[in-house]
């Protein structure tokens, strides 16, 4: 294999090896330093022994994801106020025809399954990634990981479990979410508070990730009044030069707002019988660098 046809091969496996990383890390920074890292030993490799690229590559960049999430799992203890995963910008084109995959792809990214997804052990999110989202065989998931088929399989129990107990269940129609966060917005900007509480559950929650850098619930809000009184209050304080922009974020519609240009926050909405049940905003200027144009 030349060093042209090498880069070609990882170059076709590149939007792969970062989905895998992403959803077993919740950081597209860290995902894209995982990918590059494989890269790297992909490049210097001695590939005439390699039969078959994707899985060797899955198996690079499962194992460096794996070393990583170790890591960041400690950092993550001191993280101030609630986390939530960096946003993945989420436009599968016609790379994925099948509707039945798009729906799997994108549940497996959604932000509601990879706050769940954290609370999984290193070696269960490995497996479920793999099992759940790009349904790699129990056989080939114990090769990656150096475990036995039948481990493979109880971790991949455990872990599927685990997700199903404590995922909530959201309505995914994409244009019921996208026409209830325009509403949403509107309602925000206008300071509408009757507005918003017509829009939210009575059991609604915000969960803001501002990672003490920046202003944001340091705790997850509870119910329609408390949920629809904060968002007034923080549309009231106002932003310099705002502006919107909308975007496909982590498998559903989502709103980014602009100061000055720059990236500020972004919201999405999780909805379920028409009424929206949980609010996500993600503040921490560290996960918004990708959504700079």
């Amino acid at each position: 294999m030349t060093t042209d046809t090498a880069t070609e091969v990882f170059e076709e496996h590149r939007p792969l090896l970062l989905g895998v990383a992403y959803r077993m890390l919740g950081r597209v920074a860290d995902a894209e330093d995982v990918v590059q890292d494989a890269w790297l030993r992909w490049s210097a490799a001695d590939r005439a022994d390699v039969s078959r690229p994707r899985a060797y590559l899955v198996r690079i960049v499962t194992r460096l994801a794996l070393d990583r999430l170790t890591r960041v799992k400690s950092r993550d203890e001191a993280y101030i106020g609630p986390w939530l995963p960096e946003p993945y910008l989420t436009d599968f084109g016609d790379t994925v025809p099948d509707t039945a995959e798009r729906a799997v792809l994108a549940d497996s990214v959604s932000l509601a399954v990879l706050v769940v997804m954290e609370s999984l052990s290193p070696l269960e999110r490995a497996v479920f990634v793999l099992r759940e989202a790009f349904g790699y065989p129990y056989a080939e998931i114990a090769a990656v990981l150096d475990r036995s088929e039948p481990a493979v399989r109880q971790l991949a129990g455990r872990a599927r479990r685990h997700v199903e107990e404590r995922r909530p269940r959201f309505t995914v129609d994409p244009v019921q979410r996208r026409e209830l966060t325009e509403r949403f917005l509107a309602a925000a900007a206008e300071g509408d508070l009757e507005g918003l509480m017509a829009l939210l559950a009575p059991d609604a929650r915000l969960v803001g990730d501002g990672g003490g850098k920046v202003q944001a619930s340091l705790r997850v809000l509870r119910s329609a009044d408390h949920v629809a009184r904060f968002i007034v209050g923080v549309a009231r304080k106002g932003l310099p030069d705002v502006s919107f922009r909308f975007l496909e974020v982590n498998g559903g519609p989502a709103v980014l707002t602009l100061s000055g240009g720059e990236p500020d926050t972004v919201l999405q909405l999780d909805v379920a019988d028409g009424r929206v049940r949980v609010v996500y905003v993600i503040r921490n200027p560290d996960k918004l660098h990708a959504l700079r144009s």
